[in-house]
C-alpha cells in the first residue's frame, strides 16, 4: 500500500485575514535609465529562415550600400571640382590585373635573344612572307549540327579556310595528307554532348601543336544585334595582352592563321583579347559615322578559349614533346599568377 500526501494548504493573503496594518506600502525603486539604447547584436542576412523576407532584407542593404557609394562619389567630385587643379589624382581602383605577380618570362621588344627566337622559330617563315597560309578545319568522329555549323562560320572568318568531313581518319594519317596538299594549318573541333568544347590547333609542317579548352561558343543566330554575314576581304588582327614568351608564343600562332596584308575595304577585325588567361575571340565590322566617330558591328560567331598544352613538333599524343602543360592546382595557389 501506498501513503497519499497530503496537498498543502496555501497561505491566504493578508487582506483575506483581516490583518490590513500588516500591509506595507512600498514604492518602486527608481532606476536610472541607460544613456545609450541597446541594439540587438548584428546579424547575418542568410540566418532568416524566411526565403522571401530574406531576399526582401538582402535587396534593401543592397540599396543602402548603393546610395552611400553614390553619395561619397559625389561628395569627392564636388571636392575636386573645388580644389580645380590642386586637387589630388585619382585613385586607381585594385584589380586582379594590376596586382598581377610579376613573370620573369615576361617578353620585351627590344630584347636581342627575343627578336632572335622570332627569327628561328615555326613561324618565321610566315612573318618573312615566304608563305601564305591555308587552313583545314575539320571535326571529331560523326559530328552533330551544332559543330558543323560553327566550323562553317570559322571558315567564312579565317581566309582561305577549308572544312573537311573527318571520316574516321586518326590524326596521324590527316597531317601527311595535309602538308602534301600545302596546307599550313590543321584545327580540330572536338565536342561533348553535341557543344564544341575542344580545339586543337597544330602549324605545319613543323609544329607547335596547342590543345584549347573551348567554351560559351555562340553562333551567328544566337546573337542578338548582330550585322549582316561577313565579307571575303581578308580581316585585320588585334592580339591583346600576350606578354609572356608563352603568350608571346600564342600570339604568333593566332597571327599565323590569317594573310599578311589585310584588305581595309571590308572594315573586318578579328580580336584574341588574353584576360586572365582566358582568350576571347570576338570578329566586328567598323561603320564610320563621321570624321571623329566610329562605330562596331559583331558579325559572330564568338567563343572563348583556355590553353590547355602546347606541344612540340605535330600532333603526337604518346611520344611527343610537351613544352607546356597546364597544373591547375599549381594555379590556384596564387590567383594573381597568369601564364600568358
Amino acid at each position: 500500500r501506498f501513503k497519499t500526501k497530503k496537498p498543502k494548504k496555501q497561505p491566504k493573503p493578508p487582506h483575506e485575514n483581516g490583518n490590513e496594518s500588516m500591509i506595507e506600502k512600498t514604492e518602486p525603486e527608481h532606476v536610472d535609465a541607460p544613456a545609450e539604447l541597446s541594439f540587438p547584436p548584428t546579424f547575418s542576412v542568410s540566418e532568416i529562415k524566411n526565403k522571401q523576407r530574406r531576399h526582401l532584407m538582402f535587396m534593401k542593404l543592397k540599396q543602402e550600400k548603393r546610395k552611400l557609394k553614390v553619395a561619397l562619389k559625389k561628395k569627392k567630385k564636388k571636392e575636386r571640382d573645388a580644389l580645380g587643379d590642386k586637387a589630388p589624382p585619382k585613385e586607381v581602383p585594385k584589380t586582379i590585373e594590376n596586382q598581377r605577380v610579376y613573370d620573369e618570362t615576361t617578353v620585351n621588344p627590344e630584347d636581342e635573344e627575343v627578336a632572335f627566337d622570332e627569327g628561328t622559330d615555326e613561324f618565321s617563315a610566315y612573318f618573312n612572307r615566304l608563305t601564305n597560309p591555308k587552313v583545314l578545319i575539320t571535326t571529331c568522329d560523326r559530328p552533330r549540327g551544332r559543330t558543323v555549323r560553327f566550323c562553317n562560320q570559322l571558315a567564312t572568318v579565317i581566309p582561305d579556310a577549308h572544312v573537311y568531313y573527318r571520316r574516321g581518319l586518326a590524326l596521324k594519317k590527316v597531317i601527311p595528307q595535309c602538308i602534301a596538299r600545302g596546307f599550313t594549318y590543321l584545327m580540330v573541333i572536338n565536342e561533348d554532348r553535341k557543344v564544341p568544347n575542344g580545339m586543337v590547333l597544330c602549324h605545319l609542317p613543323d609544329g607547335p601543336t596547342a590543345h584549347f579548352k573551348v567554351s560559351s561558343v555562340r553562333l551567328r543566330k544566337e546573337m542578338k544585334r548582330r550585322g549582316k554575314d561577313p565579307t571575303e576581304h581578308s580581316p585585320e588582327v588585334i592580339l591583346n595582352n600576350f606578354t609572356t614568351r608563352l603568350g608571346h608564343s600564342m600570339g604568333r600562332l593566332f597571327a599565323a592563321l590569317f594573310p599578311h596584308d589585310p584588305q581595309f575595304v571590308g572594315r573586318q577585325v578579328a580580336t584574341f583579347h588574353n584576360q586572365r588567361d582566358f582568350i576571347f575571340f570576338r570578329f566586328h565590322r567598323y561603320i564610320f559615322k563621321n570624321e571623329k566617330r566610329v562605330g562596331i558591328q559583331e558579325l559572330g560567331p564568338r567563343f572563348t578559349l583556355k590553353l590547355r598544352s602546347l606541344q612540340k613538333g605535330t600532333f603526337d599524343s604518346k611520344f611527343g614533346e610537351y613544352e607546356w602543360v597546364l597544373k591547375r592546382h599549381e594555379n590556384d595557389v596564387c590567383r594573381r599568377r597568369f601564364n600568358l
